[in-house]
Formats: C-alpha cells, sequence, structure tokens
C-alpha cells in the first residue's frame, strides 16, 4: 500500500513538472527576443496553447508557443524577426 501511495505521488509530480515545462515560458509583460537575440516585442497576451501574442510593427503577431523557450532567463523564439512579420 506504501508502494502505490509513493508511485502515485511521484507521477503526479512528474506530470506537474512536465506541464510546467511545456506550458511555455510566455507571461504577459515577458520581452521576447529572436533567435539572433534582437528584442520583438513584449507578450501582450499568452493564448490558450501557450503561443505569446505581441504586437510588432503596429500589427498583433501569435508567435507559436512551439518556437518558444527560455535562453538565460529571457524568452526567446527560435524565429528570427523577418520570419515573425511573416506570421502576419
Amino acid at each position: 500500500m506504501k508502494t502505490t501511495w509513493f508511485v502515485a505521488l511521484t507521477c503526479a509530480l512528474a506530470l506537474t513538472a512536465a506541464a510546467q515545462t511545456t506550458t511555455g515560458a510566455a507571461e504577459k509583460g515577458k520581452t521576447v527576443v529572436s533567435s539572433n537575440g534582437s528584442r520583438l516585442g513584449t507578450v501582450y497576451r499568452v493564448g490558450p496553447d501557450g503561443s505569446a501574442q505581441i504586437i510588432i510593427d503596429g500589427k498583433l503577431v501569435t508567435i507559436p508557443a512551439s518556437t518558444l523557450s527560455s535562453v538565460d532567463g529571457k524568452l526567446t523564439t527560435s524565429l528570427s524577426k523577418s520570419e515573425v512579420l511573416a506570421l502576419r
């Protein structure tokens, strides 16, 4: 019985940690930088899928969550600025 409880608790903690990792680093107010380190904009809204919406050149652009990661504490997209602009 104790082993079952321990396994269940371990699985629950692992799922929570995985969810925190995969639900992205996107948070409202964080600055998004491109793959080469240039500033793109500030997260205006976070989509339900973890995507980040920013306003760039007066347009609302959604950056897919699959391209976002935290690099050295910065929210970074694997896309270049021109690729982000093409998402408009």
